[in-house]
């Protein structure tokens, strides 16, 4: 039978408890190091591969093809790079990362099916672009979920720096997804114009909590590659402003967000390898020191009990998470205004439909659609559908 280890008692027998639970912490991140490369790399494959999408799609499949297809061997290539640590290293994934973990295999698993529908041109680029989505979230989020008992300052600030700057990235992909649509179909229409200020809006959120956390040496490396150019300010003033735009705008606006995504990545590269070298200091300072007594005791519940020393970095993790549920939140709420639009759209035709055959006014055509649904008990765009599927029908010549 195995025995098993004397509880402890005295404050220093909980202090060395403490130190011996940091140094498996730090043990267990620095195995996760490698990992999170791994995810890094399969996130860029995945976001070149839906703009790349986007472009394709929207262009009728004219637009981007061998382009989709190298991305797709890259995405393919990353994957199984990253299923193989898998196979090796799964013991490391505790109960939130193996959820996490979870949906993302789910929608890697669903990628041949999607890109099926993308070669036969059978799915929207607003549809696609939604499943691509769906499938980054959930992998960016296992690397602060497979740390979630992390309490060693330092290496707690250079995480959320890390997910903060890949939260930030994966907006700009997201950004360059969405102008992929409007620059290759040549308009932007109200909620097309909608989805790009918010990515734009999110992702600076995001780099001001990066850049607020970071080493001067990556915030520098940042402001001098990573920013928004004049060229991505200037595209993003002509699809906000229903300037016309044409196909050689959407390769332009593809090529020069790609070039910012190449230098975050380079970015988001060097903050993993910094997270691995604070990892291996705080480890080895606790391997150094490995049977503290009573004055590192004494020193370290000073510490410990000083307002002006408990670093705020260590709650940094919680925060950054609910960040993670707001911007899950905002795509939801973009998805539903999206749908609202188009609602919207569907009445505006009904209205048309209903002022050109009788003659009416703008306002009495839509009193009679918000009649005709509370008459029948249903949705104004339901019946607004139902009106449009049946004008084919009509045989009633429109009023002079």
């Amino acid at each position: 039978m195995n025995q098993q280890a004397p509880r402890p008692q005295s404050a220093l027998e909980w202090f060395h408890y403490t130190r011996r639970q940091q140094q498996q912490q730090l043990q267990h991140l620095a195995r996760l190091g490698e990992f999170a490369t791994l995810i890094s790399q399969l996130v860029h494959t995945l976001q070149r591969e839906r703009g790349a999408s986007n472009v394709w799609l929207c262009s009728r499949g004219e637009l981007f093809g061998p382009q989709l297809q190298h991305s797709a061997r890259q995405v393919d290539e990353s994957l199984a790079a990253f299923q193989q640590w898998l196979t090796e290293h799964h013991a490391l994934m505790n109960g939130n990362a193996a959820a996490k973990l979870a949906c993302a295999l789910w929608f890697l698993e669903g990628l041949s099916a999607l890109r099926e529908e993308i070669r036969i041109l059978r799915i929207t680029p607003e549809q696609a672009m939604e499943r691509f989505n769906r499938t980054v979230q959930p992998l960016m989020e296992i690397i602060p979920e497979a740390n979630d008992t992390l309490s060693d300052p330092q290496v707690a600030q250079a995480l959320t720096a890390l997910y903060s700057l890949m939260q930030g990235k994966e907006w700009v992909g997201q950004e360059r997804a969405v102008g992929a649509i409007g620059f290759t179909r040549g308009e932007f229409d109200a909620a097309l114009r909608q989805m790009l200020v918010d990515r734009i809006d999110a992702q600076q959120h995001s780099f001001a909590t990066f850049l607020s956390l970071t080493e001067p040496e990556q915030a520098a490396m940042f402001r001098d590659s990573a920013e928004a150019t004049r060229d991505i300010e200037q595209m993003r003033r002509e699809a906000c402003t229903r300037i016309p735009a044409t196909p050689q705008s959407a390769a332009r606006w593809f090529d020069i967000q790609t070039q910012r995504l190449d230098a975050l990545r380079l970015i988001e590269t060097r903050l993993i390898d910094t997270l691995s070298a604070v990892a291996q200091r705080s480890l080895q300072h606790t391997v150094d020191d490995a049977h503290p007594g009573e004055t590192a005791l004494a020193a370290w519940v000073v510490q410990q009990s000083s307002v002006k020393a408990a670093p705020v970095e260590r709650h940094l993790l919680p925060l950054v998470r609910q960040q993670a549920r707001e911007l899950e939140k905002l795509s939801r709420e973009l998805t539903s205004l999206q749908e609202t639009l188009e609602e919207r759209k569907t009445i505006d035709k009904a209205k048309s439909l209903l002022m050109n055959h009788q003659g009416i006014s703008e306002e009495l055509a839509w009193q009679q659609l918000r009649k005709l649904a509370m008459n029948q008990n249903q949705r104004m765009v339901d019946i607004a559908r139902s009106l449009l599927l049946s004008a084919s029908l009509w045989s009633v010549t429109p009023k002079r």
